[in-house]
Parts: C-alpha cells; sequence; structure tokens
C-alpha cells in the first residue's frame, strides 16, 4: 500500500491557523494584512513553492552527499506566476539551483538537478500537472 501523510490544521481565530506535519513540526498559515489576516505566518500557495523547492533540494542534498561533492553553499530561487482569473493558481514556475564552491563538480551537480527533476520529485511531477517549469542550475565559483 502506497504511504500516505497526515496532517491537522486547526483555526486560531481571525485568519490564522496552526498546521502539523509527520515529523510532528508545527507551522503557522496566515493571510497578508491586505486579504484580512496579521501577516503572522506561512502564505498557502507560498508554501506550495517552499515544498517544491524542498523536495527538489532534499533530493540534490542526498545526491551531493552520495556523489562526496564539495559544495559551500547551495540554495534554490523559486518563482510563481499566478493566472490572474479566480480561482488564481500558478501558470508557470521558474526555479534556479545556485550552487557555490572552490571546484564545483558542474556536471554532476546538473546530473543531481536533472535526477531530481525528472526522477526523484514527487512535489514536481504534481506541479508539472497544472503550471509550466522551468529549471536553471547557477554554477558561482568562490
Amino acid at each position: 500500500m502506497a504511504s500516505t501523510n497526515h496532517v491537522t490544521t486547526r483555526w486560531l481565530g481571525d485568519m490564522a491557523f496552526e498546521s502539523n506535519n509527520p515529523s510532528g513540526l508545527n507551522f503557522r498559515i496566515d493571510a497578508s494584512p491586505e486579504d484580512g489576516g496579521a501577516g503572522s505566518g506561512m502564505r498557502p500557495k507560498a508554501l506550495m513553492l517552499s515544498s517544491l523547492a524542498g523536495c527538489s533540494g532534499l533530493d540534490i542534498a542526498m545526491l551531493i552527499r552520495k556523489m562526496k561533492l564539495e559544495v559551500s553553499d547551495f540554495h534554490i530561487e523559486t518563482v510563481g506566476s499566478l493566472s490572474e482569473d479566480h480561482p488564481q493558481t500558478y501558470e508557470a514556475v521558474r526555479v534556479e539551483f545556485h550552487f557555490h564552491g572552490k571546484n564545483l563538480a558542474q556536471a554532476k551537480l546538473q546530473r543531481a538537478v536533472d535526477l531530481s527533476v525528472e526522477k526523484y520529485c514527487g512535489v514536481i511531477a504534481m506541479f508539472r500537472k497544472f503550471a509550466e517549469l522551468d529549471f536553471q542550475t547557477v554554477f558561482h565559483e568562490d
């Protein structure tokens, strides 16, 4: 049987919610002040972009360790473009993988990105069902 995730999201009043995670951690969700919230938590659509980056980032971090690659810093910039019509959904998402280091093994790092994007990351596979995705890898030699 396939594994499942179960989260509980509890209303805290006004526009705020607290959601748990199978890891046992909690986080807050809130609307922006323009939308009637206090801006005291994560925004749901932005969390989707974080999930995409986090899923792929975990794959790549595992591959960096497995391939014994030297990377001094790694970050992911994710920008989603929303539709104008309601309900607003992501139409296009750009994902940039940034690697920093002295002697980056660029071909191996690109292979790690490609494996995540094409094979391992389930969140990317879900996003492909509703948005155009653009992936770029940027190497910063220190």
